[in-house]
């Protein structure tokens, strides 16, 4: 059994099956084929890889959190991150619930402590 975190998804066993579809789908992005692919129809290729509704809602409005939720793993979502112009510290943004300005200058203080 898992101690909760707070404001965290846990990726384990259960999280990798939920999100095995979504997770194969990102990893096809290694092609620049199928990334040009995704980009001509999103809807069409997330069909293509039986992606849940769940999955499709969170790749639609481009909530990495929801796609966490939906079984993620961001070692492959950011390969659909990078589709979509966003980089790591946008997803860090994202995860933190700051704004990415925001997210920069905490690491910055940060790394000055």
């Amino acid at each position: 059994m898992h101690t909760p975190i707070p404001g965290t998804t846990l990726f384990d066993g259960v999280q990798a099956r939920k999100g095995y579809a979504l997770n194969k789908m990102c990893f096809s992005f290694n092609e620049a084929a199928n990334r040009e692919a995704f980009l001509r129809d999103e809807e069409g290729y997330c069909a293509r890889y039986a992606l849940t509704l769940e999955q499709r809602e969170a790749v639609k409005g481009r909530n990495v959190l929801a796609m966490i939720a939906a079984g993620g793993n961001v070692y492959y979502l950011a390969k659909l991150a990078g589709i979509f112009g966003l980089d790591v510290q946008d997803l860090g943004a994202q995860q933190t619930g700051m704004t990415k300005d925001a997210f920069k200058a905490k690491l910055l203080a940060a790394a000055r402590s």
